[in-house]
């Protein structure tokens, strides 16, 4: 999945599975494990909710070690993009992820609970406890972030006009090399505006953008 995507699917508030549905309340007194397996040097950048990160992971069981997943072997290859906190990967890995570094590589034991559960889910049996390495390899500040608000609010007013939405995401595209035309901008901008635009002003203020008080982000 694209980021160019998932910005957009953020400004619609639609919720879209990247990694692995997570549909299992949580039980008291477990935790994830996180063992640090590297570090880089320089860390001046650490993930939190509601960023964007690109990621490599592997799936084990715990009980066995045997290998579930491997985002190496599948999708040719490519790495994971996924926000970060929003249950887009199963609670054991929103909460495993936090607080890391691009170049980061941890394991992380998630019990049955922030995991698959009782039921599980092929070829995860129940009530398994997982254990997952991950390598982080990039991180940005995720499209609902007040960075992000800032970065395309060019003119610092406090508001998103169509033609300043449209032009990130004219940035967006190109610095991913992805190439759109011009209709698809128009009809990207013209349906974030209708659902976003609560008040018909033909701008969206900080309150619109959706950046406070919201528990998907």
């Amino acid at each position: 999945m694209s980021v160019l995507f998932l910005i957009y699917a953020f400004f619609c508030l639609q919720t879209h599975t990247v990694l692995i549905e997570f549909a299992v309340a949580s039980e008291p007194n477990e935790e994830v494990k996180i063992e640090v397996l590297y570090m880089p040097e320089n860390c001046t950048k650490k993930s939190k909710r509601g960023d964007l990160l690109n990621a490599h992971y592997d799936g084990y069981l715990a009980k066995d070690g045997s290998q579930f997943y491997c985002s190496r072997k599948t999708k040719s290859g490519h790495p994971h993009w996924f926000v970060l906190g929003v249950g887009e990967v199963i609670k054991g890995l929103d909460l495993g992820l936090d607080n890391m570094c691009p170049g980061e590589r941890r394991k992380i034991t998630v019990p049955p609970s922030l995991a698959f559960g009782e039921k599980g889910k092929d070829p995860v049996p129940p009530n398994a406890t997982v254990v997952f390495e991950v390598e982080l390899l990039h991180l940005t500040r995720g499209p609902r972030s007040i960075e992000a608000f800032k970065e395309i609010d060019r003119d610092n007013d406090k508001t998103l006009t169509k033609e300043e939405v449209k032009e990130f995401l004219r940035w967006e595209a190109k610095r991913l090399d992805t190439k759109k035309d011009e209709s698809y901008f128009d009809d990207v901008v013209k349906d974030v505006f209708r659902r976003n635009d609560h008040d018909g002003d033909g701008t969206l203020s900080l309150k619109e953008y959706n950046v406070l008080g919201h528990d998907e982000l």
